[in-house]
């Protein structure tokens, strides 16, 4: 399966309404690809919001991945989470630096997200920001990269022009989820 170029992260507590609301309306708007994060929340209530989204999603042909090391068709996996065994269909893992996208490549990770490229409000405290000559920096051949961290409509041209396969938005998304409109614009889709 070829991956959409956007790429959505769930967080609720960032979200005006409801999370499965939230997605709904990212998904009405062009979303096909939703990290379910969530990772505070227990197993059966992650298991119940990704049975949720799910529905959503799959009408539309679209994705749901499953953050963290646990099983699922698509997980997204934190630098430092072990690689699941057996492997999942689709595996993507989040990288800060040079080791890590290494470490991703050899492990024969589907995509990696590279953060954070811009400063972001939703994890304060994570850079500094690489900018967009570090995620250039960051950009192999193999797995293809999605820029993370601050990204809006006006910075998507500048993470594709550093090489990005595409964006991975969570904040933008959560707060105003027909920005998706707006970003699938910018990514030309």
């Amino acid at each position: 399966m070829t991956l959409p170029r956007l790429l959505v992260l769930t967080d609720r507590t960032q979200c005006r309404g409801s999370l499965i609301a939230t997605v709904a309306t990212a998904v009405d708007a062009g979303a096909r690809a939703v990290v379910l994060r969530e990772k505070d929340l227990a197993a059966r209530y992650r298991d119940a919001l990704a049975a949720e989204l799910r529905e959503l999603l799959d009408p539309v042909g679209g994705l749901l991945v499953r953050a963290g090391a646990g099983s699922g068709d698509a997980v997204h996996l934190a630098a430092r989470d072990p690689f699941p065994s057996p492997r999942p269909g689709l595996v993507g893992r989040s990288c800060h630096d040079a080791a890590e996208v290494a470490r991703a490549h050899g492990e024969g990770c589907d995509w990696v997200f590279v953060s954070p490229v811009f400063l972001t409000a939703s994890k304060p405290g994570y850079g500094p920001a690489l900018g967009l000559a570090g995620l250039a920096a960051l950009v192999p051949q193999d797995p293809p990269v999605y820029a993370l961290g601050g990204i809006g409509p006006d910075r998507v041209a500048g993470c594709l022009a550093a090489g990005a396969r595409g964006v991975a938005v969570l904040g933008t998304v959560m707060r105003d989820p027909a920005s998706v409109h707006d970003l699938l614009a910018a990514l030309g889709d």
